[in-house]
This record gives structure tokens, sequence and C-alpha cells, in this order.
């Protein structure tokens, strides 16, 4: 019963990627853009954490950790970048 919840789980997370990633591809602005695809990496991010509950595993664990760490600093550059037209400052 609960393998077959986390398979429906897991079902419903790759069509909200994929529904993230139609906003992406037609965002209107750019701001749409980076949330769609601060959305996508929050998505990845539960979908393998339920494919490591299926297959009874902490391993992934770490993989978790590190996409999070990644999306949140990607997610930061693209919006000092929308904001101030550079990433980091010349000083």
């Amino acid at each position: 019963m609960v393998a077959a919840l986390l398979q429906l789980s897991l079902v419903l997370l790759a069509l909200s990627i994929t529904g993230c990633m139609y906003r992406l591809l037609k965002g209107p602005s750019a701001s749409d853009r980076i949330a769609a695809l601060d959305t996508i990496g929050i998505l990845l991010l539960s979908m393998i954490a339920v494919l490591g509950m299926l297959l009874h595993t902490t391993v992934y664990f770490d993989i978790i950790l590190v996409i999070g760490i990644v999306s949140f600093i990607g997610t930061v550059a693209l919006a000092r970048y929308i904001e101030r037209g550079m990433v980091m400052e010349d000083e």
C-alpha cells in the first residue's frame, strides 16, 4: 500500500515538473522563469526523497543536500542579476 502511494506521488511530482517546464519555456517575464526553475529544483528534491523512501535507503540524502544548496545559490544569483544587471559587484 505504501509503495503504491509512493509511486503515485512520483507520478504526480513528474506531472508537476512538466507544468513548471511549460512555465519555464513560455513565461512572460524573467521572474516567472526563475520561480519556475526554483520550483523544479524543489520538486526534484522531493522526487529524490520519495525515491529514497521507496528503495528504503538513506544514500540519497547527500544528493538532496547538494542539489538544494546549488538550487538556492542559482536562484539568488539569477535574482541579483535581474535586479542589478550583475551577480557580483566590482569595487
